[in-house]
């Protein structure tokens, strides 16, 4: 991979002042409006995690920009299941169930999304089982939630100094301009989507990662930043071990979301293993840095380190620390 000519003090203010770490930031916002007790509730996860017998009960939502469901509906619909699973998945589960809410102007309008979303519910095999549905709006509008199940939890809560920051990404793919989606996922064969989610929950019964984390919109280093704030670390990324295609900028894929990627926080005693199973299934997977005490998200390159977000100044999803064993409880 090329990285000549970075300069790394205007890469980590680009990243830092980019639209993908102020809608990450709009997050510390709600959590105070809504007056969310972060101590008792893991806040920050990529799911809520609710105790069910012998395991947990994954509950994840996502909702789409309007501007996206009007230009690429179909890939719209699509998403709204790739992303609520990639959820399911980063928290060592699989997914059961989804429901969905559509508006638009009319059946022409739904149309698109409609088969975006069924065509992704077979792709996935995670069937639909309700929604709600306006047919009568001026604008196209999209929101998913899941259901899933997990047997062992993979958080945002677990990493701890001296882990490896692991990037798992699929980077048989292309981007699908104008958005910063990169799309290994919608020509991809069935089979392999299937048997590539079901990574993460291997890796969280074999005891494999403490923390893992899909890689979503506010790309590597901001998902690596919401991490460490999880955690109560930092984090150190080396920009060049990051795994990336051909003929790609740096600053751009740093600020992409991949249709199959995440980070994993791993030991050191069990690197090779994790990164030989996702090697096996062909998606590139390597070590870009280092879990550490401090509170400081750093990028570096040749030899230098920039701070991108210090979270002792400052939170970025205003999610303070919490033990992985205080997932909600529910009364009995």
């Amino acid at each position: 991979m090329s990285t000549a000519g970075i300069d790394l003090g205007a890469l980590a203010r680009s990243l830092r002042e980019s639209r993908s770490f102020a809608a990450k930031a709009d997050i510390a916002e709600v959590v105070k409006s809504l007056g969310i007790d972060t101590g008792a509730i893991a806040v920050g996860d990529d799911c809520a995690a609710i105790p069910d017998g012998d395991g947990y009960l994954l509950f994840a939502i996502e909702g789409f920009i309007n501007e996206f469901v009007a230009s690429d509906p179909w890939f719209a619909g699509w998403c709204g299941v790739m992303v609520n699973v990639s959820d399911i998945a980063a928290m060592g589960g699989r997914p059961l169930a989804t429901v969905n809410a559509v508006w638009s102007d009319g059946q022409d309008g739904a149309l698109p999304i409609l088969e975006g979303l069924r065509d992704a519910s077979r792709a996935f095999d995670v069937p639909m089982v309700g929604g709600h549905s306006n047919l009568r709006t001026k604008n196209s509008q999209l929101a998913l939630s899941i259901l899933g199940r997990a047997k062992k939890l993979l958080t945002s809560f677990d990493a701890v100094p001296g882990d490896h920051l692991v990037a798992a990404i699929d980077l048989r793919g292309r981007y699908r301009d104008p958005y910063p989606n990169w799309d290994a996922a919608t020509s991809a064969p069935t089979a392999r989507l299937r048997g590539d989610l079901e990574l993460l929950p291997e890796i969280a019964e074999a005891g494999l990662a403490r923390a893992a984390k899909d890689i979503s919109q506010g790309g590597i280093v901001g998902t690596a930043t919401m991490l460490a704030e999880c955690s109560g670390v930092g984090a150190i990324i080396d920009i060049d071990a990051i795994p990336m295609p051909p003929g790609v900028g740096m600053e751009r894929w740093l600020q992409t979301f991949p249709s199959f990627g995440y980070l994993l926080a791993v030991g050191p005693d069990q690197l090779d293993a994790v990164l030989a199973r996702f090697h096996t299934r062909d998606i590139a997977a390597a070590p870009i840095g280092i879990i550490t005490q401090d509170l400081a998200v750093q990028i570096e390159f040749d030899g230098h380190r920039e701070t991108v977000w210090d979270l002792s100044d400052r939170p970025l999803i205003g999610c303070a620390p919490v033990s992985a064993t205080s997932h909600i409880e529910i009364p009995a």
